[in-house]
């Protein structure tokens, strides 16, 4: 019975988490998002980065708004990883479940040290 409820108490905080927006580390928070590459600033390419928020299990329970942040949030961070501070989107993919639902977002970007 005690197993049967840790089990449990484990599947539904596992479930929680993922309706949460994966978090931008301190790191990940100076990098900028754009839609194309500033031409003003020198910059270097520093290479190609996912970010993802969402699957079959989390996808249906976490909001749009955050499957969206989460995935930005995640994009960051992997830019920051590179040692970059501008990451240009390339592609956005939305996965979605048998009804439609949205399930899944990823973003995949172009990262660059901009100055």
């Amino acid at each position: 019975m005690r197993v049967s409820f840790l089990i449990i108490a484990s599947a539904i905080s596992a479930l929680m988490t993922g309706c949460v927006a994966n978090s931008v580390t301190e790191q990940g928070q100076k990098v900028v998002i754009v839609q194309s590459l500033p031409t003003q600033y020198q910059c270097t390419y520093k290479g190609e980065v996912v970010g993802s928020q969402g699957n079959w299990l989390t996808g249906g329970w976490t909001t749009n708004r955050n499957l969206a942040l989460g995935a930005r949030n995640d994009l960051r961070n992997e830019a920051a990883k590179l040692g970059a501070n501008v990451v240009v989107i390339a592609e956005t993919i939305n996965s979605t479940d048998e009804k439609n639902s949205l399930e899944n977002i990823t973003h995949v970007g172009r990262a660059y040290s901009c100055r």
